[in-house]
């Protein structure tokens, strides 16, 4: 084991309270899939991906996530239902629980950074008690060259345990038995009594999510970006299902990264990661042709399901969980941009499903509207489908991404503002959700409209055009887009009957002002001028 392992002058774990460890250091990805295999702990699938099933957690759990709060965070931190304060007292007994649990075991430990820009870059430890979770951390976070490693001097260090589970919660101050906590004084993430891989990712990319605006001015942003061949950066926000891998994959256009950038002071927007993290449930080829070729050897699928007596996977099969992943090195897909990111960001784009049929399908935002819907981080989840029952369910998640931002919102909002007014970029409202009624009753924009808005954009093209003010949203609808049905644009004309539209916006524009009501105290007048406009009477008088 040990000729295997790359190890660096600093190789003790004793400092970190870890005794009689066995030690696995930055073992090469054939080797950890090796000893996942034989310890029982996963199987390769026909062409010879690891697959693991990462048990009781298949997702997140939010409401066992803590940052530890003293002196460093006490101001800092937005406290409250997302981000939980517990004390460092209690931080240190779990701390000892987990390096006394993991004592006396096999580790495995990867040196590697986060943030591709250098100058920006974090170095991060990871030390895992099962060689698959460390697998998941070699593809997702950067790796070092074999030169880096001898001299390699960690900043944070994440501890992964899911075999340690507190026995008794309520006396360390948490919920259950499972936890994901930062203590940014200590700068250790600690994960435990939970396997799911993305508890380490998100844990060390909510660290950076306050030390970069804090520490660096650099907008942390929940995003995916690709680079043009003229020299542009183009971002993309957008929760869970409103297409942001799917657009920002574009064959004209280098990938920077799928989840998670920074934005700089210089106008430079870098990957946080070395990898992409995508779902695969229902995933096909021609649906989503770049993930289903990065999934072979070096790739790691998580909860997926074989075919019956097979090593194939069925994609399908949802029996284990909606959330079906795989995490791969971003060298897995072939347009990409290296190293991982851009200068010069010109156009940001907004993305929300807006199942309510209400919101136009591209729309130009002011400073003012771009900072509240960002705050908002709007978009709307299908109810059900069963007969009769077709009402969608706004959803608002703060800043596309409001489970990993430790910071207020608006702090988040007042840098892009800055920036999007320093580096004259656009910002741009895209609705890849329903035209012509709500779900039930109109279509889903049509993926080929949505893509020739982004080209029109990317291409300047929507700087040449008329716009028109949405009576209740204010925003400013392009009255032509090349490609585009021109009564697509403005999205009252696509509904039957008018009255029925309006009443719907006003519905969805009273859930906007309700869901801001928490961030109104510390909004200026200019971003909370940005929200809809409700007022009847204009807008009846604007359709008379």
């Amino acid at each position: 084991m040990e000729t295997l392992s790359r190890t660096p002058k600093n190789a003790n774990l004793e400092k970190y309270g870890l005794q009689n460890v066995k030690a696995n250091w930055n073992l090469d990805g054939e080797t950890l899939q090796k000893l996942t295999v034989e310890k029982g702990m996963g199987k390769e699938t026909e062409n010879g991906t690891l697959c693991v099933n990462t048990g009781k957690f298949t997702g997140r759990s939010p409401k066992d996530r803590f940052i530890v709060k003293d002196d460093y965070t006490a101001d800092k931190v937005w406290w409250g239902r997302i981000n939980k304060p517990i004390d460092s007292t209690n931080f240190n007994k779990l701390y000892d629980e987990v390096v006394g649990y993991l004592s006396n075991k096999e580790v495995y430990v990867r040196d590697a950074y986060v943030g591709a820009a250098p100058e920006y870059r974090m170095n991060v430890r990871t030390i895992t008690e099962y060689p698959w979770s460390n697998y998941f951390i070699k593809n997702m976070f950067i790796q070092l060259r074999d030169e880096e490693i001898e001299n390699f001097e960690e900043e944070w260090v994440v501890l992964c345990a899911p075999g340690y589970v507190a026995k008794d919660p309520e006396a360390f101050g948490i919920r259950a038995g499972n936890f994901s906590i930062l203590d940014f004084t200590r700068k250790v993430a600690l994960v435990a009594g939970s396997a799911y891989t993305g508890e380490m990712k998100k844990g060390i990319f909510s660290a950076l999510n306050l030390i970069l605006p804090i520490e660096r001015n650099v907008l942390p942003m929940h995003c995916s970006a690709n680079y043009g061949e003229y020299g542009d950066t183009a971002i993309f926000f957008g929760l869970s299902g409103t297409g942001k891998t799917t657009l920002s994959a574009d064959p004209n256009r280098k990938l920077i990264g799928d989840d998670e950038h920074g934005w700089t002071a210089d106008n430079i927007v870098f990957n946080f990661e070395g990898g992409c993290y995508a779902k695969v449930i229902d995933l096909t080829e021609e649906k989503e042709p770049d993930i289903f070729r990065a999934i072979r050897p070096g790739a790691l699928l998580e909860n997926v399901v074989f075919k019956e007596g097979t090593k194939e996977v069925d994609f399908s099969d949802s029996s284990i969980t909606q959330n079906t992943r795989v995490s791969y090195p971003i060298n897995h897909i072939d347009n990409i941009q290296v190293p991982s990111y851009g200068k010069n960001p010109k156009n940001i784009f907004f993305l929300t499903c807006d199942a309510f049929g209400v919101l136009p399908p591209v729309s130009k935002l002011t400073p003012g509207q771009a900072a509240y819907h960002f705050i908002s981080g709007y978009t709307a989840k299908v109810a059900g489908t069963e007969a009769g029952i077709n009402e969608p369910v706004p959803s608002f998640s703060a800043c596309f991404g409001e489970p990993f931002m430790p910071l207020h919102p608006t702090k988040y909002a007042e840098m892009l503002s800055k920036k999007m007014t320093e580096a004259n970029v656009n910002v741009w409202l895209l609705n890849t959700g329903w035209s012509g009624g709500p779900y039930g009753v109109g279509s889903r924009i049509k993926l080929k409209y949505t893509r020739a808005m982004i080209s029109s954009i990317l291409e300047g093209e929507l700087e040449k055009v008329d716009y028109e003010q949405h009576p209740i949203f204010g925003l400013h609808m392009p009255k032509y887009c090349h490609n585009v049905p021109t009564e697509l644009l403005d999205p009252m004309n696509t509904w039957l009957q008018k009255g029925a539209y309006i009443s719907k916006a006003i519905q969805l524009a009273h859930s906007f002002h309700l869901n801001f009501d928490k961030f109104i105290n510390q909004a200026s007048d200019e971003v909370i001028n940005g929200g809809p406009l409700i007022d009847a009477h204009q807008i009846m008088d604007h359709h008379v």
